[in-house]
């Protein structure tokens, strides 16, 4: 803990004076991030070194397994987030980072870990869906084959879970609001992120557009078959 004391202290001398000017503007004017991030607890995923982010423009949670409780479970520090982010703070994107070597996602494989460990136990049974699909639909895995697989699979079951959300859903509805789900490969620092049209995930170049997961658009399900006085009908 004292090399960590160390730098806190190396940032008040060495750092903030040449942000100073930055700091004090976002304590005048408050914050406007442009993203929320919601990753993995895991201390070798940082997300604002990945993503080169400066002071005010990531809103962002972590929690063991990045994980998003679907709307309907009880309230907690997650869906509060994502709330808070949308209805308050306008993110227009919202970003589900998973990484490789996952202690989560290991857990599946070693259940006995977590006997004494129940409410992990209990948090991890939000990402069992993604374990489900690896044991079914994956053949002849190597088990950090496995544990990989898993992780990927995870970002894709809490991307579904995001859009449980009412402010999530309204504000997709709305056109307002772009979903991603990324995988942190810690060992090579490369970002893969999950194409929603080929359903996949692939490798982030400088060279190339970002794939989406669920790109912005206006989408009225509805349209043509009620009432123009709610004002949806068919134009």
């Amino acid at each position: 803990m004292e090399h960590v004391l160390e730098r806190a202290a190396r940032f008040r001398g060495q750092v903030f004076p040449a942000q100073s000017a930055l700091y004090s503007r976002l304590a005048s004017d408050g914050q406007s991030p442009k993203a929320l991030m919601i990753s993995c607890a895991d201390s070798r995923v940082v997300p604002e070194l990945i993503t080169q982010a400066a002071p005010g423009d990531l809103f962002v949670t972590r929690n063991a397994g990045n994980i998003v409780p679907p709307f309907s479970n009880a309230n907690g520090g997650v869906s509060s987030a994502v709330e808070y982010a949308i209805m308050a703070l306008g993110v227009r994107d919202i970003v589900i980072c998973g990484h490789s070597h996952c202690g989560a996602m290991k857990a599946f494989s070693s259940p006995e870990a977590l006997e004494k460990m129940p409410n992990v136990a209990a948090w991890l049974k939000h990402a069992h869906a993604a374990h489900s699909v690896v044991c079914s639909a994956y053949h002849d895995l190597s088990a950090e084959e496995a544990v990989t697989a898993t992780a990927l699979e995870n970002v894709v079951v809490q991307l579904n879970h995001l859009r449980t959300h009412p402010s999530v859903a309204s504000a997709m509805a709305k056109g307002e609001l772009t979903l991603h789900g990324w995988f942190f490969e810690i060992e090579t620092g490369t970002i893969l992120a999950y194409d929603g049209q080929e359903e996949r995930f692939v490798a982030v170049t400088d060279d190339a557009p970002l794939p989406v997961a669920h790109a912005a658009g206006i989408r009225r399900a509805a349209t043509g078959f009620v009432s123009e006085s709610i004002g949806i009908a068919a134009e």
